[in-house]
């Protein structure tokens, strides 16, 4: 699904835009995986799972954009990609009243109020639906950062998947599923 462009100002004066990803980003959201993965514990996988070629990226790209169940977006601040997100409808008649979301940014942008502007823009597009009861998303312990902004949006933890994630050196932590009501 296309959206039109939004315009904004980051907390340090930079301008920023929230849009639909392009070909031409493609080479820079592959970049943009590789490295927020090894920013942080917290996203799903690690760098070297980042196998994604050019042509899998556009073939998503195009899927995305053209579905009338997913956006996927990309914020730029200085013309550099800073983070992206994604929110899917569920389809089927039992869960359509559910949308998930993802959301990660690259580190040198934390605290520059652009997860909240995405969050802002993401539970738009949800109540333009008028089937979406419910945004859900998951996060895993120890996200505290995260966990704020959630939490600061309106979502409420709704239940734990304990020991889901094990990290490289055995720890276990849990996956936490929060659910923002919309009706």
């Amino acid at each position: 699904m296309i959206i039109k462009e939004i315009e904004f100002t980051v907390k340090d004066g930079r301008p920023a835009v929230l849009r639909n990803p392009r070909e031409e980003d493609i080479p820079e959201i592959l970049e943009y995986l590789k490295v927020s993965s090894d920013e942080t514990k917290f996203l799903i996988r690690y760098p070297e799972e980042i196998r994604y070629t050019y042509e899998d990226e556009k073939e998503l790209l195009n899927r995305v954009n053209r579905s009338e169940n997913q956006v996927m977006l990309v914020c730029l601040v200085d013309n550099k990609i800073a983070g992206m997100c994604q929110i899917s409808f569920e389809t089927s008649i039992k869960t359509r009243h559910r949308a998930s979301v993802a959301i990660a940014l690259l580190k040198e942008f934390w605290g520059q109020g652009i997860g909240t502007r995405i969050f802002e823009e993401l539970i738009s597009i949800a109540e333009s639906n008028p089937e979406v009861l419910q945004m859900e998303l998951d996060f895993i312990e120890g996200n505290d950062r995260a966990m704020r902004l959630y939490e600061k949006m309106g979502f409420r933890i709704a239940g734990v998947h304990p020991d889901a994630i094990r990290l490289k050196d055995g720890t276990l932590l849990n996956e936490y599923l929060m659910i923002k009501k919309l009706r």
